[in-house]
């Protein structure tokens, strides 16, 4: 069985007062059996390592990008030559806002998935379609062109967790069903059987991310393919808290 994969996304938030309060109340109280779920948080690079030697649990520290580039002139650029220097073994990749704000293409962010790899790195790839997308029922060729800049670039897919995230659902507190999310998810699956292998399909953790919350996280785990969540506003929220400690496969 694919192990849980719950992953807090800070975004741009949070200072050093919540970094210390957050991890001491929230992030250090959470009970969860490590063989069978990985938690991973995401806070502002600032944060990394502050939040990193506040957590006292199995909670991971993740970075939330990393750059295209490796070390050099770049100036406010970060490297995952930097972020594996730091003790930071995963990094957020292809975010929706990183898209739609920042101008990063399928390439790009299959370009910094390989960044990643090559510093041993593990990549949360966050793939998904927007409303308008949907509505013109192209969520599958949106997906598949994502994962196909993946492909190219002949990555390990062992260290690659994919984040399914309908951009319409990301921050607008609209969340897709179970039923819809299960849909595409399977879907996400059956291509990665049938362009990469049977065992990649069947090891890749396929997770859900856009408006979780503690009250709809619990329906939408027992989805067969639904291995997790990446998960935003909550993440900041003792919500978080039950979101982990609820989402077991049986």
């Amino acid at each position: 069985m694919r192990k849980v994969f719950i992953g807090g996304n800070w975004k741009s938030n949070g200072n050093l007062a919540f970094c210390k309060k957050h991890c001491e109340e929230v992030l250090n109280k959470i009970s969860f059996d490590k063989t069978k779920t990985e938690v991973v948080v995401s806070p502002l690079s600032i944060h990394l390592s502050l939040v990193k030697d506040l957590i006292k649990n199995d909670i991971q520290v993740s970075a939330q990008n990393i750059s295209l580039t490796k070390e050099g002139a770049f100036t406010g650029e970060i490297s995952a030559i930097a972020m594996k220097d730091l003790g930071i073994n995963w990094t957020i990749l292809g975010h929706s806002e990183r898209r739609t704000l920042y101008g990063e293409c399928n390439e790009t962010v299959a370009n910094k998935v390989i960044r990643a790899e090559e510093q041993g790195l593990n990549s949360i790839a966050c793939i998904g379609e927007t409303k308008e997308q949907r509505e013109k029922n192209e969520t599958m060729k949106v997906i598949q062109a994502q994962l196909q800049a993946i492909k190219n670039v002949k990555p390990d897919w062992s260290k690659i967790v994919l984040a399914y995230e309908p951009v319409w659902a990301i921050g607008t507190g609209l969340t897709a069903t179970p039923d819809q999310a299960q849909e595409v998810h399977n879907e996400i699956r059956a291509w990665l059987k049938k362009e990469i292998s049977e065992k990649v399909a069947n090891e890749t953790r396929i997770i859900y991310g856009g408006s979780v919350s503690d009250t709809t996280a619990g329906d939408l785990i027992k989805k067969n393919d639904i291995d997790g969540f990446l998960i935003g506003g909550a993440a900041l929220k003792p919500a978080f808290k039950k979101i982990v400690e609820d989402s077991k496969k049986i």
